[in-house]
Protein backbone atom coordinates (compact mmCIF):
# COMPACT_ATOMS: atom_id res chain seq x y z
CA UNK A 1 0.00 0.00 0.00
CA UNK A 2 2.62 2.28 0.47
CA UNK A 3 3.85 4.69 3.12
CA UNK A 4 2.40 7.39 2.30
CA UNK A 5 -1.01 5.88 1.49
CA UNK A 6 -0.94 4.92 5.36
CA UNK A 7 -0.35 8.22 6.76
CA UNK A 8 -3.09 9.43 4.94
CA UNK A 9 -5.48 6.92 6.41
CA UNK A 10 -4.52 7.71 9.40
CA UNK A 11 -5.84 10.90 9.24
CA UNK A 12 -9.15 10.26 7.42
CA UNK A 13 -10.05 6.88 6.40
CA UNK A 14 -13.10 5.77 4.37
CA UNK A 15 -14.77 3.40 6.41
CA UNK A 16 -17.83 1.25 5.17
CA UNK A 17 -20.36 -0.84 8.36
CA UNK A 18 -21.86 -3.58 7.34
CA UNK A 19 -24.94 -5.06 9.04
CA UNK A 20 -27.58 -6.81 8.10
CA UNK A 21 -30.23 -5.32 10.39
CA UNK A 22 -30.16 -2.33 12.72
CA UNK A 23 -33.04 -1.19 14.44
CA UNK A 24 -32.90 2.13 15.69
CA UNK A 25 -34.41 2.32 19.28
CA UNK A 26 -33.72 -1.02 20.59
CA UNK A 27 -30.89 -3.64 19.89
CA UNK A 28 -27.18 -3.78 20.27
CA UNK A 29 -26.85 -3.72 16.76
CA UNK A 30 -28.33 -0.43 15.85
CA UNK A 31 -27.52 1.58 18.59
CA UNK A 32 -23.64 0.41 18.29
CA UNK A 33 -23.79 1.72 14.52
CA UNK A 34 -25.29 5.06 15.40
CA UNK A 35 -23.00 6.03 18.40
CA UNK A 36 -19.66 5.21 16.55
CA UNK A 37 -20.89 6.47 13.07
CA UNK A 38 -20.95 9.21 14.72
CA UNK A 39 -18.34 9.53 17.16
CA UNK A 40 -15.91 8.33 13.81
CA UNK A 41 -17.28 11.45 12.00
CA UNK A 42 -16.35 13.64 14.48
CA UNK A 43 -13.15 12.41 14.39
CA UNK A 44 -12.69 13.37 10.95
CA UNK A 45 -13.37 9.47 9.06
CA UNK A 46 -15.80 9.33 6.09
CA UNK A 47 -18.24 6.89 7.38
CA UNK A 48 -21.51 5.00 5.10
CA UNK A 49 -23.20 2.52 6.83
CA UNK A 50 -24.76 -0.45 4.50
CA UNK A 51 -27.52 -1.56 6.36
CA UNK A 52 -30.31 -4.27 5.70
CA UNK A 53 -33.83 -3.29 7.10
CA UNK A 54 -35.13 -2.49 9.28
CA UNK A 55 -32.48 0.52 8.85
CA UNK A 56 -30.57 2.59 11.45
CA UNK A 57 -30.84 6.20 12.26
CA UNK A 58 -27.62 7.62 11.70
CA UNK A 59 -26.42 11.38 12.88
CA UNK A 60 -25.40 14.00 10.68
CA UNK A 61 -22.48 13.66 8.51
CA UNK A 62 -23.22 9.74 8.32
CA UNK A 63 -23.86 8.56 4.90
CA UNK A 64 -26.78 5.56 4.70
CA UNK A 65 -26.55 2.98 1.76
CA UNK A 66 -29.61 0.70 1.67
CA UNK A 67 -29.33 -2.85 1.16
CA UNK A 68 -33.26 -4.04 0.81
CA UNK A 69 -34.31 -7.53 1.77
CA UNK A 70 -37.91 -8.90 1.59
CA UNK A 71 -38.11 -7.67 5.01
CA UNK A 72 -39.82 -11.20 6.20
CA UNK A 73 -39.29 -10.31 9.76
CA UNK A 74 -41.10 -7.13 9.84
CA UNK A 75 -43.58 -5.20 12.34
CA UNK A 76 -46.45 -5.46 12.46
CA UNK A 77 -46.28 -7.75 9.61
CA UNK A 78 -43.36 -11.12 10.90
CA UNK A 79 -42.86 -14.02 8.64
CA UNK A 80 -45.02 -12.60 5.96
CA UNK A 81 -45.63 -14.18 2.63
CA UNK A 82 -44.24 -11.50 0.02
CA UNK A 83 -45.82 -11.42 -3.38
CA UNK A 84 -44.44 -13.23 -6.37
CA UNK A 85 -43.57 -9.77 -7.63
CA UNK A 86 -41.06 -8.77 -4.85
CA UNK A 87 -38.82 -11.54 -5.78
CA UNK A 88 -35.96 -10.12 -7.41
CA UNK A 89 -33.00 -13.09 -7.59
CA UNK A 90 -32.07 -15.97 -6.50
CA UNK A 91 -31.11 -14.69 -2.94
CA UNK A 92 -34.53 -13.25 -2.24
CA UNK A 93 -35.69 -17.04 -3.45
CA UNK A 94 -33.15 -18.48 -0.67
CA UNK A 95 -34.36 -15.93 1.67
CA UNK A 96 -37.97 -17.09 1.71
CA UNK A 97 -37.29 -20.64 1.42
CA UNK A 98 -35.21 -20.46 4.57
CA UNK A 99 -38.00 -18.88 6.46
CA UNK A 100 -40.06 -21.39 5.10
CA UNK A 101 -37.92 -24.12 6.73
CA UNK A 102 -38.49 -22.40 9.95
CA UNK A 103 -34.56 -20.88 9.38
CA UNK A 104 -33.00 -17.22 9.96
CA UNK A 105 -31.48 -16.32 6.63
CA UNK A 106 -30.82 -12.62 7.39
CA UNK A 107 -26.70 -12.74 7.70
CA UNK A 108 -26.56 -15.17 4.90
CA UNK A 109 -28.77 -13.26 2.48
CA UNK A 110 -27.21 -9.75 3.19
CA UNK A 111 -23.73 -11.15 3.17
CA UNK A 112 -24.42 -12.05 -0.25
CA UNK A 113 -25.90 -8.76 -1.13
CA UNK A 114 -23.33 -6.81 0.56
CA UNK A 115 -20.01 -8.55 -1.32
CA UNK A 116 -21.96 -7.80 -4.93
CA UNK A 117 -22.07 -3.89 -3.57
CA UNK A 118 -18.59 -4.38 -2.72
CA UNK A 119 -16.98 -5.64 -5.73
CA UNK A 120 -18.81 -3.09 -7.46
CA UNK A 121 -17.16 -0.51 -4.82
CA UNK A 122 -13.55 -1.90 -4.66
CA UNK A 123 -11.91 2.21 -4.44
CA UNK A 124 -14.11 3.46 -2.40
CA UNK A 125 -12.92 2.32 1.05
CA UNK A 126 -9.79 1.73 3.35
CA UNK A 127 -11.85 -0.75 5.53
CA UNK A 128 -14.80 -2.37 5.92
CA UNK A 129 -16.25 -3.39 9.92
CA UNK A 130 -18.41 -6.06 9.63
CA UNK A 131 -21.41 -5.74 12.46
CA UNK A 132 -21.63 -9.36 13.57
CA UNK A 133 -22.77 -10.01 10.39
CA UNK A 134 -20.31 -13.14 9.65
CA UNK A 135 -21.85 -14.44 6.54
CA UNK A 136 -20.06 -16.14 4.24
CA UNK A 137 -20.17 -13.33 1.91
CA UNK A 138 -18.18 -11.09 4.31
CA UNK A 139 -15.19 -13.79 3.61
CA UNK A 140 -15.77 -12.69 -0.31
CA UNK A 141 -15.12 -9.16 0.60
CA UNK A 142 -11.70 -9.46 2.60
CA UNK A 143 -10.73 -11.85 -0.33
CA UNK A 144 -11.37 -8.73 -2.96
CA UNK A 145 -8.58 -7.06 -0.60
CA UNK A 146 -10.36 -5.25 1.63
CA UNK A 147 -8.96 -4.65 4.99
CA UNK A 148 -11.91 -5.59 7.73
CA UNK A 149 -12.54 -5.59 11.25
CA UNK A 150 -15.52 -7.93 12.29
CA UNK A 151 -17.51 -7.02 16.11
CA UNK A 152 -19.08 -9.98 17.97
CA UNK A 153 -20.80 -8.35 20.73
CA UNK A 154 -21.28 -11.91 22.10
CA UNK A 155 -22.24 -15.31 20.27
CA UNK A 156 -25.22 -16.45 19.69
CA UNK A 157 -24.94 -19.61 20.86
CA UNK A 158 -25.66 -18.42 24.59
CA UNK A 159 -28.87 -17.36 23.33
CA UNK A 160 -29.78 -21.14 21.16
CA UNK A 161 -28.79 -22.79 24.87
CA UNK A 162 -31.10 -20.85 26.97
CA UNK A 163 -34.27 -20.88 24.22
CA UNK A 164 -33.46 -24.63 23.98
CA UNK A 165 -34.11 -24.72 28.11
CA UNK A 166 -37.12 -22.73 28.15
CA UNK A 167 -38.60 -24.80 25.43
CA UNK A 168 -42.14 -26.55 26.55
CA UNK A 169 -41.98 -28.99 23.46
CA UNK A 170 -39.65 -31.20 21.48
CA UNK A 171 -41.64 -30.16 18.14
CA UNK A 172 -40.40 -26.42 19.30
CA UNK A 173 -36.65 -27.37 20.70
CA UNK A 174 -36.13 -29.00 16.63
CA UNK A 175 -37.88 -25.17 15.55
CA UNK A 176 -35.58 -23.55 17.82
CA UNK A 177 -32.67 -25.71 15.91
CA UNK A 178 -33.30 -24.77 12.75
CA UNK A 179 -33.92 -21.44 13.58
CA UNK A 180 -30.32 -21.33 15.15
CA UNK A 181 -29.04 -23.04 12.10
CA UNK A 182 -27.08 -19.74 10.82
CA UNK A 183 -24.96 -20.37 13.89
CA UNK A 184 -23.07 -23.20 11.77
CA UNK A 185 -21.80 -20.31 9.52
CA UNK A 186 -21.16 -17.71 11.76
CA UNK A 187 -18.49 -20.00 13.55
CA UNK A 188 -16.66 -20.59 10.47
CA UNK A 189 -16.62 -17.15 9.28
CA UNK A 190 -15.56 -16.07 13.34
CA UNK A 191 -12.97 -18.89 12.66
CA UNK A 192 -11.54 -17.16 9.63
CA UNK A 193 -11.80 -13.70 9.48
CA UNK A 194 -8.64 -11.52 10.28
CA UNK A 195 -9.43 -8.92 13.22
CA UNK A 196 -12.44 -9.51 15.83
CA UNK A 197 -13.93 -6.69 18.03
CA UNK A 198 -15.70 -7.64 21.37
CA UNK A 199 -17.20 -5.57 23.93
CA UNK A 200 -16.06 -7.32 27.04
CA UNK A 201 -13.95 -10.15 28.26
CA UNK A 202 -16.61 -12.50 29.47
CA UNK A 203 -17.49 -12.46 25.33
CA UNK A 204 -14.24 -12.65 24.36
CA UNK A 205 -13.98 -15.62 26.27
CA UNK A 206 -17.05 -16.78 24.86
CA UNK A 207 -15.95 -16.39 21.26
CA UNK A 208 -12.73 -18.31 21.80
CA UNK A 209 -14.85 -21.21 23.50
CA UNK A 210 -17.50 -21.60 21.49
CA UNK A 211 -16.33 -20.04 17.95
CA UNK A 212 -13.15 -21.68 18.54
CA UNK A 213 -11.35 -18.16 17.68
CA UNK A 214 -7.66 -17.96 18.19
CA UNK A 215 -7.26 -15.40 21.58
CA UNK A 216 -4.82 -13.46 19.40
CA UNK A 217 -7.18 -12.35 16.93
CA UNK A 218 -8.91 -10.74 19.07
CA UNK A 219 -9.69 -7.18 20.99
CA UNK A 220 -11.59 -5.96 23.62
CA UNK A 221 -13.19 -2.58 23.42
CA UNK A 222 -16.26 -1.85 25.21
CA UNK A 223 -19.37 0.52 24.55
CA UNK A 224 -19.88 3.79 25.23
CA UNK A 225 -22.82 5.66 26.91
CA UNK A 226 -24.50 8.90 24.97
CA UNK A 227 -24.15 12.21 26.37
CA UNK A 228 -27.78 12.35 27.25
CA UNK A 229 -28.23 10.25 29.79
CA UNK A 230 -28.27 12.07 32.90
CA UNK A 231 -29.61 12.18 36.22
CA UNK A 232 -32.94 13.51 36.87
CA UNK A 233 -33.98 16.73 37.55
CA UNK A 234 -37.24 15.79 39.18
CA UNK A 235 -38.26 13.58 41.67
CA UNK A 236 -38.09 9.66 41.31
CA UNK A 237 -41.44 7.86 41.71
CA UNK A 238 -41.37 6.19 45.16
CA UNK A 239 -41.31 2.26 44.68
CA UNK A 240 -41.23 2.64 40.93
CA UNK A 241 -38.60 -0.28 39.64
CA UNK A 242 -37.63 -0.04 35.75
CA UNK A 243 -36.41 -3.02 33.43
CA UNK A 244 -35.06 -2.86 29.93
CA UNK A 245 -35.37 -6.23 28.11
CA UNK A 246 -37.14 -8.03 25.10
CA UNK A 247 -40.16 -9.21 27.17
CA UNK A 248 -39.95 -13.08 25.50
CA UNK A 249 -36.47 -13.45 25.25
CA UNK A 250 -35.82 -15.79 27.90
CA UNK A 251 -32.22 -14.82 27.88
CA UNK A 252 -32.97 -11.36 29.37
CA UNK A 253 -34.88 -13.29 32.60
CA UNK A 254 -37.99 -11.48 32.73
CA UNK A 255 -39.85 -14.72 34.44
CA UNK A 256 -37.50 -14.38 36.83
CA UNK A 257 -38.06 -10.36 37.65
CA UNK A 258 -41.93 -10.45 37.73
CA UNK A 259 -42.13 -13.93 40.14
CA UNK A 260 -39.60 -11.81 42.35
CA UNK A 261 -41.93 -8.50 42.37
CA UNK A 262 -45.02 -10.49 42.43
CA UNK A 263 -43.65 -11.47 46.09
CA UNK A 264 -42.70 -7.63 46.60
CA UNK A 265 -46.27 -6.74 45.86
CA UNK A 266 -47.80 -8.84 48.43
CA UNK A 267 -46.14 -6.57 50.86
CA UNK A 268 -45.47 -3.23 49.62
CA UNK A 269 -46.85 -0.31 47.30
CA UNK A 270 -44.77 -0.79 44.10
CA UNK A 271 -44.66 -0.75 40.28
CA UNK A 272 -42.99 -2.34 37.37
CA UNK A 273 -42.06 -0.51 34.08
CA UNK A 274 -40.75 -2.64 31.46
CA UNK A 275 -39.35 -0.65 28.59
CA UNK A 276 -40.17 -3.54 25.63
CA UNK A 277 -42.82 -4.43 23.40
CA UNK A 278 -44.45 -8.29 24.58
CA UNK A 279 -45.47 -10.50 22.32
CA UNK A 280 -49.25 -10.22 21.93
CA UNK A 281 -50.29 -13.49 24.26
CA UNK A 282 -46.27 -14.46 24.53
CA UNK A 283 -45.10 -15.88 27.99
CA UNK A 284 -44.80 -12.37 29.46
CA UNK A 285 -48.20 -11.25 28.99
CA UNK A 286 -49.55 -15.00 30.11
CA UNK A 287 -47.09 -15.11 33.61
CA UNK A 288 -48.80 -11.31 34.30
CA UNK A 289 -52.02 -12.45 34.31
CA UNK A 290 -51.16 -16.16 36.18
CA UNK A 291 -49.34 -14.04 38.87
CA UNK A 292 -52.06 -11.37 38.98
CA UNK A 293 -49.72 -8.40 39.22
CA UNK A 294 -51.49 -6.62 35.97
CA UNK A 295 -52.35 -3.68 37.72
CA UNK A 296 -48.98 -3.00 38.78
CA UNK A 297 -46.97 -4.09 35.96
CA UNK A 298 -46.99 -1.21 32.38
CA UNK A 299 -45.23 -1.72 29.44
CA UNK A 300 -43.65 1.41 27.50
CA UNK A 301 -41.87 1.49 24.25
CA UNK A 302 -42.03 3.17 20.87
CA UNK A 303 -40.23 6.61 22.57
CA UNK A 304 -37.57 9.07 22.29
CA UNK A 305 -33.78 8.68 23.32
CA UNK A 306 -35.26 11.74 25.43
CA UNK A 307 -38.85 10.25 26.67
CA UNK A 308 -36.26 7.19 27.81
CA UNK A 309 -33.83 8.95 29.63
CA UNK A 310 -36.79 10.18 31.44
CA UNK A 311 -38.23 6.53 32.26
CA UNK A 312 -35.06 5.65 33.18
CA UNK A 313 -34.35 8.78 35.72
CA UNK A 314 -37.89 8.03 37.44
CA UNK A 315 -37.46 4.83 38.91
CA UNK A 316 -35.84 4.24 42.49
CA UNK A 317 -34.13 1.60 41.24
CA UNK A 318 -33.42 -0.34 37.82
CA UNK A 319 -33.26 -4.27 37.84
CA UNK A 320 -31.39 -6.14 34.97
CA UNK A 321 -32.32 -10.10 35.41
CA UNK A 322 -30.71 -11.09 32.25
CA UNK A 323 -29.24 -14.69 32.61
CA UNK A 324 -26.47 -13.62 30.04
CA UNK A 325 -25.14 -10.28 28.46
CA UNK A 326 -22.35 -9.44 25.84
CA UNK A 327 -22.12 -5.75 27.49
CA UNK A 328 -25.78 -5.16 28.60
CA UNK A 329 -25.89 -1.40 27.06
CA UNK A 330 -28.73 -0.47 29.18
CA UNK A 331 -27.06 -1.33 32.75
CA UNK A 332 -24.01 0.96 31.94
CA UNK A 333 -27.23 3.92 30.49
CA UNK A 334 -29.44 3.85 34.08
CA UNK A 335 -25.92 4.23 35.48
CA UNK A 336 -25.79 7.16 33.50
CA UNK A 337 -28.81 8.33 35.28
CA UNK A 338 -27.60 7.70 38.68
CA UNK A 339 -30.41 4.95 39.20
CA UNK A 340 -29.18 2.36 41.86
CA UNK A 341 -29.46 -1.46 40.16
CA UNK A 342 -30.13 -4.67 41.33
CA UNK A 343 -28.10 -7.45 38.49
CA UNK A 344 -27.75 -10.50 37.45
CA UNK A 345 -24.33 -12.09 37.98
CA UNK A 346 -23.97 -13.29 34.74
CA UNK A 347 -21.86 -12.52 31.50
CA UNK A 348 -20.54 -9.03 31.37
CA UNK A 349 -22.65 -7.22 33.78
CA UNK A 350 -20.30 -8.00 36.59
CA UNK A 351 -17.39 -6.24 34.08
CA UNK A 352 -20.32 -2.78 33.50
CA UNK A 353 -21.43 -2.52 37.01
CA UNK A 354 -16.95 -3.01 38.87
CA UNK A 355 -17.03 -4.38 42.50
CA UNK A 356 -19.77 -5.78 44.00
CA UNK A 357 -22.56 -3.03 45.96
CA UNK A 358 -20.16 -0.07 44.26
CA UNK A 359 -23.20 0.68 41.85
CA UNK A 360 -24.81 -1.82 41.84
CA UNK A 361 -25.92 -5.72 43.94
CA UNK A 362 -25.55 -8.63 42.11
CA UNK A 363 -27.98 -11.90 42.57
CA UNK A 364 -27.97 -14.90 41.28
CA UNK A 365 -29.25 -15.54 37.57
CA UNK A 366 -32.54 -17.31 37.98
CA UNK A 367 -32.58 -16.93 41.40
CA UNK A 368 -36.13 -15.47 42.16
CA UNK A 369 -35.79 -15.97 46.17
CA UNK A 370 -32.07 -13.83 45.88
CA UNK A 371 -33.98 -11.13 43.66
CA UNK A 372 -36.82 -10.30 45.79
CA UNK A 373 -34.63 -10.09 48.58
CA UNK A 374 -32.08 -7.62 46.88
CA UNK A 375 -34.77 -5.51 45.92
CA UNK A 376 -36.28 -5.03 49.12
CA UNK A 377 -33.13 -4.25 50.58
CA UNK A 378 -32.47 -1.80 48.37
CA UNK A 379 -36.39 -0.41 48.48
CA UNK A 380 -35.58 0.01 52.04
CA UNK A 381 -32.57 2.15 52.22
CA UNK A 382 -32.50 5.58 50.58
CA UNK A 383 -29.12 6.35 51.66
CA UNK A 384 -27.50 3.51 49.67
CA UNK A 385 -29.55 3.96 46.72
CA UNK A 386 -28.48 7.66 46.78
CA UNK A 387 -24.48 6.22 46.89
CA UNK A 388 -24.79 3.38 44.69
CA UNK A 389 -26.46 5.91 42.05
CA UNK A 390 -23.42 8.70 41.90
CA UNK A 391 -20.75 5.93 41.78
CA UNK A 392 -22.70 4.48 38.31
CA UNK A 393 -22.54 7.52 37.12
CA UNK A 394 -18.94 8.52 38.07
CA UNK A 395 -18.04 5.21 36.95
CA UNK A 396 -19.69 6.32 33.24
CA UNK A 397 -17.70 9.11 33.00
CA UNK A 398 -14.54 7.10 33.35
CA UNK A 399 -15.01 4.00 31.64
CA UNK A 400 -17.53 4.31 28.82
CA UNK A 401 -16.84 6.73 26.25
CA UNK A 402 -18.37 6.48 22.75
CA UNK A 403 -15.56 8.86 22.14
CA UNK A 404 -12.96 6.63 23.60
CA UNK A 405 -14.97 3.80 21.72
CA UNK A 406 -14.48 5.72 18.39
CA UNK A 407 -10.59 6.27 19.30
CA UNK A 408 -9.91 2.73 20.19
CA UNK A 409 -11.72 1.33 17.03
CA UNK A 410 -10.01 3.88 14.12
CA UNK A 411 -6.79 2.34 16.12
CA UNK A 412 -8.35 -1.41 15.31
CA UNK A 413 -9.04 -0.25 11.71
CA UNK A 414 -5.01 1.36 11.36
CA UNK A 415 -3.51 -2.17 12.27
CA UNK A 416 -6.33 -4.21 10.07
CA UNK A 417 -5.29 -1.92 6.91
CA UNK A 418 -1.38 -2.50 7.94
CA UNK A 419 -1.75 -6.11 8.38
CA UNK A 420 -3.70 -6.22 4.84
CA UNK A 421 -0.94 -4.48 3.09
CA UNK A 422 1.78 -6.50 4.42
CA UNK A 423 -0.28 -9.65 3.51
CA UNK A 424 -0.67 -8.38 0.17
CA UNK A 425 2.96 -7.27 -0.50
CA UNK A 426 3.68 -10.78 1.11
CA UNK A 427 1.83 -12.82 -1.85
CA UNK A 428 3.44 -10.50 -4.85
CA UNK A 429 6.66 -11.41 -3.37
CA UNK A 430 5.91 -15.34 -3.32
CA UNK A 431 4.51 -15.27 -6.95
Amino acid sequence: MGDTLAKERSQALRIAMLSYRSKPHCGGQGIYLRHLSRELTKLGHQVEVISGQPYPELDEGVTLTKVPSLDLYRDPDPFRVPGLGEFRDLVDVEEFATMCVAGFPEPKTFSKRAAKLMKQRRDDFDVVHDNQVLGYGMLDIERMGFPMVTSIHHPITFDRRIDLEAAPTLRKKLTLRRWYGFLRMQGKVARKVSKILTVSESSERDIVKDFGVDPERIQVIPLGVDDGFRPPTEPRVPGRIVAMASADSPIKGISTLLEAFAKLRTERDVELLLVTKPEPGGRTEKLIEELAIGDAVRFVNGISDAELVQVMGSAELACVPSLYEGFSLPTAELMACETPLVVSRAGAIPEVVGPEGLCADLVPPGDVGELELALAALLDDPERRARMGKAGRERVLEKFSWHAVAVATAAAYEEAIAASGASQTAERNNR
